[in-house]
Order: C-alpha cells, then sequence, then structure tokens
C-alpha cells in the first residue's frame, strides 16, 4: 500500500485506527462514564465517547458513501453507560472495516492535502483516535500511556505541516517568530515559522547544520512532543523553561475541574499499556510556548 503523505504507510495508520480504537475502550469501561476528562476540561468519559462515536461514524459515511464534498455528521447519542460503550466500539468497528475495505483509488471529500483519499482519511483518523485515547487515559491515575515513536511523529507532521497550515490555524505571533520541533528519538526535525498573519509555516528540518536560529526549541521523545503539542500532557513545558516529565495528567493551565466530580475507586490502568519516558524540554522564548499552548487548539 501507499504511503499517506508522511512516513508511514496506510496499512501501519488502519493498524493504528485499531489498535488506538481498542484501548480507547478499554480505557473508558476501565473509568466509567462519569470520570471527568482532564485533558478535555468540563468533559466526562461520556461526553468523550460520544463525541468520538460521531466523528467514527461521520468518517465511515464519507468513505462508504462516498461523499464527494462536505456533510456534517449526525447529531451525538445520547446512550449512555454500557450502550454507549457498545455503540461506540460498534462504530469504531465499522470505521475500521471500511477503511480495510476501501479501494486504494477511492475519491471522496478530504480536508487536507494527502496522496490519495484512502491515504488521508486513515492518516486523519489514525490520529484522531490516538489523541482520544490519550484523553479516555487521561480518566485513569496513570494518565496517557505511551504512543508509537513513529505514529508519533508522523502526527506531529502532520499537525505542524498541515492541520497548523490552514487559515483556520489561531496561532499568531505578534511579530516573526522561529518554533523548532526536534524528536529526539527519532531524528523528526521541524522548523515552524509563525507571524502575526499568516497561519504558522512549517517545514522538515533534513539538514540540521542549515536550519535558521530558533526563538523557542521543543525537543524530547516524539510520544512526549506530540501529546504536549496537542496540549495532552501537563502545562509544563510550554510555560516554564526546563525539562518535564509525565506525571499523571492534569488540566491544562487556566482550565477548572467539574465541580464535584469523583475518580471511580479502583480504576486502573488497562492491562499492557505504558506510560511515556523521558523528557520534553523547552529553551529559548517560552512566550512562544505559552502562546502555542493558549491558541493551538484544533476546532
Amino acid at each position: 500500500m501507499e504511503t499517506t503523505g508522511g512516513s508511514m504507510r496506510i496499512a501501519d495508520h488502519l493498524d493504528a485506527v485499531e489498535t488506538a480504537g481498542s484501548a480507547l475502550a478499554e480505557a473508558a469501561a476501565a473509568a466509567g462514564p462519569d470520570a471527568e476528562v482532564p485533558t478535555c476540561p468540563g468533559w466526562r468519559v461520556r461526553d468523550l465517547l460520544r463525541h468520538t462515536s460521531m466523528v467514527h461514524r461521520w468518517a465511515t459515511e464519507t468513505v462508504v458513501r462516498p461523499r464527494t464534498s462536505y456533510e456534517p455528521g449526525a447529531a451525538e447519542t445520547e446512550l449512555d453507560g454500557e450502550e454507549l460503550l457498545a455503540y461506540y466500539r460498534e462504530g469504531h468497528a465499522g470505521l475500521v472495516a471500511a477503511l480495510r475495505a476501501a479501494p486504494e483509488d477511492l475519491v471522496c471529500w478530504t480536508f487536507l492535502p494527502a496522496p490519495s483519499s484512502l491515504a488521508f482519511w486513515a492518516r486523519r483518523q489514525a490520529h484522531e483516535t490516538t489523541v482520544h485515547r490519550a484523553d479516555a487515559e487521561s480518566a485513569l491515575p496513570g494518565g496517557p500511556g505511551r504512543v508509537d515513536p513513529a505514529l508519533a511523529a508522523d502526527g506531529i507532521d502532520e499537525l505542524l505541516r498541515l492541520l497548523h497550515g490552514r487559515d483556520s490555524s489561531r496561532v499568531r505571533t505578534a511579530g516573526p517568530r522561529i518554533l523548532r520541533v526536534r524528536a529526539t528519538d527519532t531524528g523528526d526535525d521541524w522548523v515552524v515559522r509563525l507571524s502575526a498573519t499568516e497561519p504558522p509555516r512549517a517545514e522538515r528540518v533534513d539538514h540540521p547544520a542549515a536550519a535558521p536560529d530558533a526563538d523557542t526549541e521543543l525537543s524530547g521523545p516524539a510520544d512526549l512532543l506530540y501529546l504536549t503539542l496537542w496540549n495532552r500532557l501537563p502545562a509544563g513545558p510550554l510555560a516554564p523553561t526546563g525539562p518535564v516529565t509525565p506525571t499523571g495528567s492534569v488540566a491544562p493551565a487556566g482550565s477548572t475541574r467539574p465541580a464535584g466530580s469523583t475518580r471511580p475507586a479502583g480504576s486502573t490502568r488497562p492491562a499492557g499499556s505504558a506510560r511515556p519516558v523521558g523528557s520534553v524540554t523547552l529553551t529559548g522564548d517560552t512566550e512562544v510556548a505559552r502562546l502555542w499552548h493558549e491558541t493551538s487548539g484544533i476546532g
């Protein structure tokens, strides 16, 4: 199978959709529908399941019909408890089946550049589901688990070069700034040019010696960078200088937890998952990192 525009094959992304979606369900079942989701302030696990179910079914409809122009998804379900979890699992299984059965020459609506429609949807749903897997795991005591380094690097590439390359990105700086992102385990390296009037312009760094001087640099293992840039880890690396290590998940700076919420007694991380290891280090202008944290949310 062809690649999806990054370094991974379509088959790799399809495996990631399946694996991450199953892990999301396992974490949601362990936490319970009323557990708060610290990475999405104001949400409970039921809100996360309802949202992700809607996205999965919308993507499935786009691929299966196939739709050649944008159509909004159906309203989120009002199911709850075990019925909601079963509904989520059904929608996830349907998405995986649809993507695996889709022809390589599929033509349907997409919203980011990609070698093909199938390549786009495989990649986008791999990261949609992986990020929401981290959200579900944030409802457990240990916080988000590890992300495969190759998948994480691919997701950073999609986030920086494509999602934030759109006019809808809200990341703007008062003047020209350069953010550099370096994955110390995979060797992937990006330069992101920020300005007051244009969306971020990111490019890969193939020859580090030729890279421009950066105002701010984030460096660390790919999976921690991935979760940090998606604001799925504590705000530490995007606020103060110095390293931050994953110590469980907390709400982003400035957010509040829902009043009166409690974590289900005895909830634990699903078997077989592991916490991220290592640290993300921020050097240079902390204002650039703070601005990214506050304005980089994808709507």
